[in-house]
């Protein structure tokens, strides 16, 4: 059974601004997104590309994952796998995957860079990224496909793009969810929300979206500002009246349970094994 991160924030840092690499690891977030794709236009990718080496030790030095997400087509993958390896980026965000032989040639040539860098070999975690349509029928054998994949996402812009529909929350409902399932299956983190990555301009609909979203399931979720990171944390953390009424409901199972009853009223709620079950894994979270 793969080891899982406990992330709840991944905030994206374009690689080659030099002022926002420098204050990543002061923003909160679990884990930092070096950009080589999306953030950086094409003639800058040698250049962000060449950064790696001194951005990845530096987003890393509060403690935070570093993540690297690299482009789709293949030779540059390659690239920035080699790069990104070579500086001890501890995640490969993998965009557009095909399919799952799509996620094991990667998981090769990560291998491959590994080797040669004297990094053990399987270290590089990866996140997925679907986001095409033909990708969602296989997002399943996708998340089962190599041990290195801890997290699987649908795409927002990218994916509404490909479905010929707009990024709101209706449209990208199906999709989101059939991710969230596709992962929970293959036992990897849900990554994302019911949403876009907008939400600067409202912070308090911001954050009830993300509420909404872990309540359909969702473990953690990228953001593209610094000010949307408490808030993830917040939403997608464990909240102290969570935990404090999870330990009451536990201990009184387990009291109910030496009694011989399996079910019993609890603050005005029933409860069985999986409620409880909910509890416990919100405390193992919590830890």
């Amino acid at each position: 059974m793969r080891t899982l991160p406990t992330w709840r924030s991944l905030l994206y840092v374009p690689a080659t601004r030099d002022s926002f690499v420098a204050k990543a690891h002061t923003r909160g977030a679990d884990a930092i997104i070096l950009d080589l794709e999306d953030a950086v236009a094409p003639a800058e990718k040698p250049a962000a590309r060449a950064a790696l080496a001194k951005a990845v030790p530096s987003a890393g030095q509060g403690g935070a994952d570093v993540c690297v997400r690299i482009n789709r087509p293949l030779r540059m993958a390659a690239q920035d796998i080699e790069a990104a390896v070579a500086a001890g980026a501890d995640v490969l965000v993998l965009t557009k995957l095909m399919g799952p032989d799509h996620l094991r040639l990667l998981a090769e040539m990560t291998a491959e860079s590994e080797a040669a860098h004297g990094v053990p070999v399987g270290r590089t975690r990866f996140i997925g990224l679907v986001e095409t349509a033909q990708a969602l029928a296989v997002m399943e054998a996708i998340a089962r496909a190599d041990a290195r994949l801890v997290a699987l996402g649908a795409g927002g812009e990218d994916l509404a793009t490909d479905l010929g529909m707009e990024p709101v929350p209706d449209a990208l409902y199906v999709p989101k969810m059939l991710a969230v399932i596709a992962a929970r299956a293959a036992g990897v983190l849900p990554l994302g929300f019911i949403g876009t990555v907008a939400g600067l301009s409202d912070l308090e609909g911001y954050r009830a979206m993300l509420r909404r979203s872990r309540a359909l399931g969702f473990a953690c979720a990228s953001c593209v500002h610094p000010s949307q990171v408490p808030i993830i944390n917040e939403e997608y953390g464990a909240r102290p009246e969570e935990v404090a009424r999870a330990q009451r409901m536990i201990a009184a199972f387990e009291a109910a349970l030496a009694q011989g009853l399996g079910a019993i009223g609890f603050e005005g709620q029933m409860i069985d094994e999986p409620v409880v079950e909910r509890a416990r894994r919100l405390l193992a979270r919590a830890r």
